[in-house]
């Protein structure tokens, strides 16, 4: 057995389960149903419970869901997560029916421009006092706050997000409210695994989540997870996981079984080496299954996207494929080929620049097109290269 000497954080205790601490890593998935669609989302929470989660994450983005959720509260048998999204006023209307709210700092600036990022969280931090709930300060490479980004050099992502999650904890600390985990994500292992040990290092006592982005499908998604995995949780750092994976609705609660084998695997030295050219080649990343995607077309898109570009496996390119509107813009910025996914088309687009917006039929064949053109340039710098 590997013997681990965790990080010695504070506990939080989120509902009836604890995390940090000498508490066992708690293993969590999110819900992929629209959450207003109640018989399908109850449905989706009983698959993840069967599955052996200890805590789900549900998101809500309007008053419908937040009706929803209230009677989906009612049947959760472990604890609920709410995801707050740009709105962060629902918190008052999600806090009494969860026992966990995450936040992320980047979204802190859609609504009430005119007020401070601080009275915002002082507004959070009310509201789940009052009921008796826990904070997540989820940070994402995809959506950092705007006036972090400017102060680190351009091609310093990780420096962004540990800024944005140190402000907040301090703003946390400040008010007396120390119920509360960060998680710092990134779809590159290399850079979770970067930005969680920075993280640590700076703030050994805040209890950490950790998971990879947008990791994709299986098995490519379980492979990066693992990887960042094995080099967090091995130092010590890590108090609660989640394999974020591409899935059908009904296989969802494979996202707990392999976190639960990944760290079965740590813990009984089980490593997994790193292939040598893992980071070059073709590269799909993809964001999970679920609420806040607007078609569940995406996931099939998902798949047919990593079938029809396999052609291209030995070029480095990174193909985006993202769900929703909420991390779809900025997560596809960053990929040589992006699709982000509309309820009824896709945009395509290369890099920040959007090539057009095409039904989820027209799409492949325009991605196809851009694909090969990218190839082209790649074997035309090779040669010029060569010569």
């Amino acid at each position: 057995m590997t013997n681990i000497k965790r990080n010695p954080t504070r506990t939080v205790k989120i509902g009836d389960i604890s995390i940090g601490g000498t508490n066992p890593i708690a293993v969590q998935s999110m819900a992929a149903t629209r959450t207003q669609d109640i018989p399908a989302t109850l449905h989706q929470v009983e698959v993840i419970e069967k599955a052996g989660a200890d805590l789900i994450r549900i998101a809500v983005d309007s008053p419908r869901d937040v009706v929803a959720l209230a009677e989906i509260s009612k049947s959760a048998t472990v604890p609920l997560s709410v995801d707050l999204q740009e709105n962060y006023r629902l918190v008052q209307k999600v806090a009494p029916h969860v026992q966990k709210v995450r936040y992320n700092p980047g979204h802190l600036y859609h609504h009430e421009r005119n007020k401070s990022v601080s009275d915002k969280v002082a507004f959070i931090v009310d509201q789940v006092e009052k009921n008796d709930c826990a904070i997540r300060i989820g940070v994402n490479c995809g959506s950092v706050d705007p006036d972090k980004i400017g102060l680190f050099a351009e091609d310093d992502s990780i420096s962004p997000m540990i800024a944005s999650a140190l402000e907040h904890c301090e703003l946390l600390d400040k008010s007396g409210f120390t119920r509360y985990c960060v998680s710092l994500k990134d779809s590159d292992p290399a850079n979770v695994v970067e930005a969680n040990t920075r993280f640590a290092k700076e703030c050994p006592h805040i209890p950490l989540h950790l998971g990879v982005t947008e990791a994709g499908m299986p098995p490519e998604g379980v492979i990066k997870t693992r990887i960042a995995f094995e080099q967090l949780i091995s130092a010590g750092i890590g108090d609660t996981i989640r394999v974020s994976l591409t899935l059908p609705f009904d296989d969802k609660g494979d996202e707990i079984h392999v976190g639960r084998q990944i760290l079965e695997d740590i813990y009984a030295g089980r490593f997994r080496s790193v292939p040598a050219n893992m980071g070059s080649g073709l590269n799909i990343i993809s964001c999970p299954s679920c609420s806040r995607v607007e078609n569940e077309a995406f996931i099939e898109l998902a798949h047919k996207v990593r079938e029809i570009t396999q052609y291209a496996n030995q070029y480095n390119l990174t193909i985006a494929v993202m769900g929703c509107r909420v991390n779809g813009p900025g997560e596809t910025d960053d990929a040589d080929l992006g699709l982000w996914c509309a309820p009824n088309f896709v945009n395509l687009k290369r890099g920040p620049e959007e090539i057009g917006k095409y039904t989820y039929d027209e799409v492949l064949p325009k991605l196809k097109e851009e694909v090969d053109r990218q190839i082209s340039k790649i074997n035309l710098i090779e040669i010029d290269q060569a010569t």
